[in-house]
């Protein structure tokens, strides 16, 4: 079994708690109460497609500005990051682009999976940032990006077996982060089949070529000996 220490970091209110209490206990409480510090929990999964199980150790961190510095102690040696933001509050996103991101990439292992999570994505009608900008700064910076609700649970369970399979395969390559990639990568096989069928069939035309023209030759040397 592989222990991953996870670390869920972003602003106050942002539903981190809210989050992790969904995904471990399958709980969701509309009246959180405000982590102070840290908290933490666990959960084992199997991933089949590499026969390998991960216990997740999850650490639920403080947004408030006053324990910022006391918070680095918890991502400094995490396997993976998770950079929760609230889609109803646009400057929650904005402190992940200005701090978290590079908090993270400064005081973390250099091979850290980084993933972003648009929670409270039910919250759709009165969102104040856009996911194809989310979406796309994730791509930007490497990172994976999955919307989530802890109240209808939606996203969660994609977003950590995300994590997990990053975490032991760092090609993985979520499907919907790589969209584009994709579409180049397999341009780039289709122009390299064509490019494989047409030199085959050039290869057949000179081939044939050759063999007319030897033919050709020895019906002309038959004629010779004959005459």
């Amino acid at each position: 079994m592989l222990n991953c220490k996870v670390v869920l970091l972003g602003e106050t209110s942002v539903g981190k708690t809210s989050l992790i209490s969904r995904y471990v206990n399958n709980t969701f409480e509309t009246n959180s109460l405000t982590t102070t510090g840290a908290s933490y929990a666990y959960k084992t999964i199997h991933l089949k497609q590499y026969n390998k199980s991960i216990k997740f150790e999850i650490w639920d961190t403080a947004g408030q500005e006053r324990y910022r510095s006391l918070t680095k102690i918890f991502y400094k040696n995490a396997s993976v990051a998770i950079l929760c933001y609230d889609i109803t509050k646009k400057g929650s996103f904005n402190e992940i682009k200005n701090y978290w991101f590079n908090q993270v990439k400064n005081n973390s292992p250099n091979d850290i999976v980084i993933a972003i999570a648009a929670n409270k994505s039910d919250l759709y009608e009165i969102e104040e940032v856009n996911e194809e900008e989310a979406r796309n700064y994730a791509k930007s910076v490497g990172a994976i990006f999955i919307a989530t609700s802890a109240m209808n649970s939606s996203g969660i369970e994609d977003l950590f077996k995300a994590v997990g399979s990053k975490f032991i395969d760092p090609n993985y390559c979520f499907e919907d982060d790589c969209g584009d990639d994709k579409k180049d990568c397999d341009k780039q096989n289709n122009d390299e089949n064509n490019d494989n069928k047409t030199q085959k069939e050039d290869d057949y035309k000179k081939n044939n070529f050759k063999l007319e023209k030897d033919n050709k030759n020895d019906k002309r040397k038959k004629k010779k000996k004959c005459c």
